[in-house]
């Protein structure tokens, strides 16, 4: 019984190899959401080229501008989202990330993670920035056609603004 219980608990424990597949594709998502971004950020940037070439100035030009920037932002944040979590997750199940630590003996802070509580804060806290980033976005294309809608405006600013505060201070002493 010993034989058998020895080579199922090795084989379960060998299993965890399965995550290297998340580590992949969350690594190849990573590589993509920073290719979009950059795409986009190079296609707003000959926008604005082509616009001031042609001396034209749209209506909204600012705005979509912006837009296209914020857009980049918020895509690069959730690549970066990919980043943590197929670090995360390597770290977790698989070993430690030599190339992480500094010359000098010392752990990235950044990339630390020991343990699913770790990875998980990391993770929701740059999903919070995305929502933060795609918010501004939404509110930069949206009108304005009173003092209540304007009192609205400056509510959920107020919210958003509470609601980071309280997160930067989760986790600290």
């Amino acid at each position: 019984m010993d034989t058998i219980e020895k080579l199922f608990e090795g084989s379960l424990w060998g299993s965890r190899f399965m995550v290297i597949l998340a580590v992949i594709f969350g690594l190849m998502g990573a590589v993509v959401l920073f290719l979009v971004a950059s795409i986009d950020v190079f296609g707003t940037a000959k926008y604005v080229i082509t616009t001031y070439a042609t001396h034209a100035h749209p209506e909204h030009f600012h705005e979509e501008v912006v837009g296209g920037i914020i857009g980049a932002v918020d895509l690069y944040l959730i690549g970066v989202v990919m980043l943590l979590f197929s670090f995360g997750l390597y770290e977790l199940f698989i070993s430690e990330i030599d190339a992480a630590k500094e010359k000098d003996g010392e752990e990235n802070k950044i990339l630390a993670i020991h343990s699913l509580d770790q990875l998980k804060d990391k993770i929701s806290k740059v999903i919070v920035m995305v929502l933060v980033v795609g918010f501004f976005q939404r509110v930069g294309h949206t009108e304005y056609h009173g003092a209540l809608e304007m009192l609205y405006f400056a509510l959920s600013i107020t919210a958003v603004s509470v609601g980071l505060f309280f997160l930067n201070k989760v986790g600290k002493h």
